[in-house]
């Protein structure tokens, strides 16, 4: 997506060690935060394994987390998309741990549509706010452009997005900006975290802004302004971390170092609700 600053990630640039002043900028910014994330959920195999087996999302659901997380995120000059680091994977992690379950998170009623710095007043699980949002965008690009979102064109896609974000697409029980938001913020969070979470494969984040992971014995080389770091880099798994994968048992739990471990949520009814404004949400299957 190319339209706007808060979105765009920008193409070449001069030299591998230049800054670009969107792409750049943002990660940077965003490192801070998401590489300290201690999230629930994590990816499989090491991180230079293709694509696991999904964990949450089902086919469809697959194909629209990649086509959009590949226009926020793409593979350019410098280097590699959030489709090649694997954050798909992380996204479907975190959807099937405690993270997509709302666990530790207050989700009792009543809901009230509140003002923006309440914070998130949704009664949906950010795993249901996915598998619904999800939906209602596939039904509104059938019904506006013809077909679901992983089929449309690269610049339909990124209007579609536009639209979510400003709040232009009606998603019922779901406000569009905050089932974009919540995409925005995972995939930002898949490309920089560390790889034991199952994204940054290859340490495609790590390596686009230069940072080294956490490493103890890089002091020597802080002061080195302008210069490559050319030492390997570093995950809390080592060079080449594993990270957990699903079990094959009933219970469907979480089973490998460095992570917590939870039961994938099911598909479920859930019943109607009413929020204290009166606005109710319809009873579906989610």
């Amino acid at each position: 997506m190319e339209q706007r600053e808060n979105i765009r990630l920008d193409r070449a640039c001069a030299t591998e060690w230049c800054d670009s002043p969107s792409r750049r900028t943002f990660l940077v910014g965003a490192v801070f935060i998401s590489s300290s994330l201690l999230l629930g959920g994590c990816g499989g195999g090491d991180s230079t394994r293709a694509a696991v087996a999904p964990r949450f999302l089902d086919g469809d659901e697959r194909r629209f987390v990649r086509a959009a997380i590949d226009r926020l995120i793409p593979r350019d000059a410098l280097g590699a998309g959030a489709v090649q680091a694997g954050v798909d994977d992380f996204i479907d992690a975190q959807l099937a741990g405690p993270f997509g379950q709302a666990a530790g998170t207050y989700m009792r009623g009543p809901f009230h549509f509140g003002a923006k710095e309440q914070g998130y007043q949704l009664p949906f699980t950010p795993a249901q706010v996915y598998r619904l949002g999800i939906q209602r965008v596939d039904e509104h690009c059938k019904k506006t452009l013809g077909n679901v979102f992983a089929q449309l064109k690269t610049d339909q896609q990124d209007e579609v997005l536009h639209d979510l974000e400003d709040g232009k697409i009606d998603l019922g029980e779901i406000p569009s900006p905050n089932f974009f938001n919540l995409l925005w913020g995972n995939t930002k969070e898949g490309f920089l975290a560390d790889p034991v979470y199952g994204g940054n494969r290859d340490f495609a984040g790590w390596k686009l802004i230069g940072y080294p992971g956490p490493r103890y014995n890089y002091t020597d080389d802080i002061e080195k302004f302008g210069q490559p770091y050319n030492a390997p880099f570093i995950s809390l798994g080592g060079e080449h971390p594993v990270t957990c994968r699903l079990s094959g048992s009933p219970t469907g739990r979480f089973r490998g170092p460095g992570c917590e471990y939870a039961q994938m949520p099911a598909r479920v009814h859930y019943d109607a609700l009413t929020t204290t404004t009166g606005k109710v949400w319809p009873a579906g299957n989610m």
